[in-house]
């Protein structure tokens, strides 16, 4: 079981992830982001979850040489995600959307990067290109957002690569359970977003009572959650209070009960839309 902020995930093509990160989305771009990115990074983080789409890749590059500097720490010991967004799905423009993306960030090449969302008749060209930069070494790890058993299904049927990472929205109430056994079999490390459905559990009495019990805030909980459940988590803050009590999480354990009464609360609701009936 991870023990620290920097223990890692082996995906598939070996390629270690830290299980813990700092996810940026509506996080402004400009000082804010620059100041959320580099407090994570002197603060242990190493991970960093940003996207095309979220408009803040200069910040969060910004953060991330500011963060690198004071913490002393190389750019091989970070690990930094970006996303190819809808309208640039396909394959030369997937090709220059990840080259816009470096550029951006001011780095030479990204981590992970993902295909945003599964948008029909697109999102198979747009992998073709990410197998491209990936066979090329342009990038580490290639992988998916916000795809659904059925698209992840219809990607393999052409892939070469098999996707290293799926990105979904995964909380108490929205357990994934499928998806979640259909990555494993396929060994497609899930990941993570708005793990605490954007604050709308922190006063749910289950979780309130297991905080209690564990003398845990809520948040810390519902993060504990996803990591025993071999989960990637990425939760977004500005605070620098809450940047570090969120990663504090490696120092207890919920038990077995715990973690069923908590996977229990599963309604299948969410914050975010669905893939499949999300207007691309």
């Amino acid at each position: 079981m991870m023990k620290t902020l920097q223990d890692t995930t082996t995906l598939h093509n070996g390629v270690k992830m830290p299980w813990f990160g700092l996810g940026v989305f509506k996080v402004s771009e400009g000082g804010e982001v620059i100041d959320a990115v580099r407090t994570a990074i002197i603060n242990g983080y190493r991970s960093i979850d940003t996207a095309a789409a979220y408009g803040n890749e200069e910040g969060v590059g910004q953060g991330i040489r500011e963060g690198l500097a004071e913490a002393g720490i190389t750019r091989e010991e970070l690990f930094v995600t970006s996303k190819v967004w809808n309208s640039d799905l396909g394959y030369e423009s997937t090709l220059a959307a990840y080259e816009t993306s470096l550029k951006n960030l001011g780095l030479d090449y990204l981590d992970l990067y993902l295909i945003h969302w599964p948008v029909e008749g697109k999102y198979k060209e747009a992998w073709r290109a990410l197998e491209t930069l990936y066979k090329k070494d342009r990038v580490k790890a290639i992988g998916v957002s916000n795809f659904h058993i059925h698209h992840l299904e219809e990607l393999l049927k052409d892939a070469e690569i098999t996707p290293m990472v799926d990105q979904v929205e995964y909380h108490p109430f929205l357990t994934q359970a499928e998806l979640h056994k259909f990555c494993k079999a396929h060994d497609i490390q899930l990941e993570a977003w708005s793990p605490l459905m954007q604050g709308k559990l922190l006063d749910h009495p289950v979780l309130v009572e297991i905080a209690a019990k564990t003398e845990k805030t809520v948040a810390q909980v519902i993060l504990r959650w996803d990591l025993q459940n071999g989960v990637v988590t990425i939760p977004k803050s500005i605070k620098e209070a809450r940047i570090i009590q969120n990663s504090q999480v490696f120092d207890f354990e919920l038990t077995d009960e715990d973690m069923e009464r908590i996977s229990a609360l599963n309604e299948n609701k969410r914050v975010g839309p669905d893939p499949d009936n999300f207007n691309f």
